[in-house]
């Protein structure tokens, strides 16, 4: 079974077992370890794997093919995109007009971003420039880049690099809408048995906590911050309750972030009860 995600330390964290063949039953895993805007760009086109890690604000132009499954992927508090600029400022208004680097247009950091923008910017921002995320902070020091939209381990990092935050976007979600914040999406072929693909993803979840010494060496020989102490920090934050199950509040969390967007017109309309329905 084809599957693609990216090389951070949750997902790798997260898959480990399933990976290394010690989940009894499961199928072999071909992996490709690719960059959020590559899986979004998979996803969307309809060609990728079976299983594909995506932001969960590619899902909509997934969903004909993928159904989201209910664990594996990235919720949480605390754990929000950040807006980095090197001049030490925390207004929002500096941003007008001026060259924003992202991960991914099709990401949630960029949604949030734009929904939070569209409140705080007068006028709007100026050019989005995508580019990998692992280049964003120094295109940001270095001048090339007026301000960056940061993920993962960024979020550790980015005082090494001389930046200073703007905005940290998840406290703005969480704030303003009271639920956790939607990053990643496990989605899987709808031909698929899709009972069975979970089973599988949870139990290697399980795995990865009751074994948290087993992967080490596996997430640090992909992660792009190799510091153990980074690696660890950013499991903590993105593997959690939501990733061996979504439940009620992260279901709510998915439909208000999808309902907002579409609602502003920055995604195609969402069939909402197929975000639960396997077998729409």
């Amino acid at each position: 079974m084809k599957i693609a995600f990216s090389p951070c330390p949750n997902d790798t964290f997260v898959f480990h077992a399933w990976v290394h063949g010690l989940l009894p039953g499961a199928p072999k895993l071909d992996v490709q370890y690719a960059d959020i805007d590559i899986t979004n760009n998979l996803a969307a086109n309809g060609s990728g794997p079976e299983v594909l890690k995506i932001s969960y604000a590619a899902l909509p132009w997934a969903m004909s093919e993928y159904a989201l499954l209910p664990c594996g992927g990235a919720l949480g508090r605390g754990c929000g995109p950040l807006v980095l600029t090197k001049d030490g400022t925390n207004d929002p208004s500096i941003l007008s007009g001026r060259r924003i680097a992202v991960p991914s247009e099709r990401s949630t950091a960029y949604l949030l971003f734009r929904l939070w923008a569209a409140q705080q910017v007068p006028g709007g921002v100026g050019e989005i420039v995508v580019m990998p995320f692992h280049e964003i902070m120094p295109a940001v020091r270095d001048g090339s880049i007026d301000a960056g939209l940061v993920i993962h381990e960024a979020r550790f990092t980015y005082p090494s690099y001389g930046l200073s935050l703007l905005v940290d976007l998840g406290n703005w979600w969480e704030g303003d809408t009271g639920f956790p914040i939607p990053l990643g999406a496990i989605i899987a072929h709808r031909s698929l048995d899709l009972d069975a693909i979970a089973r599988w993803t949870r139990a290697s979840v399980e795995y990865a906590w009751a074994h948290p010494e087993a992967s080490r060496d596996y997430i640090l020989s992909h992660a792009q911050e190799m510091d153990p102490k980074v690696a660890q920090a950013h499991i903590d934050l993105y593997v959690n309750e939501f990733t061996a199950d979504l439940g009620e509040d992260g279901y709510a969390a998915v439909t208000t972030l999808l309902r907002r967007a579409s609602e502003e017109g920055l995604i195609p309309a969402v069939d909402f009860a197929a975000l639960r329905n396997k077998n729409h």
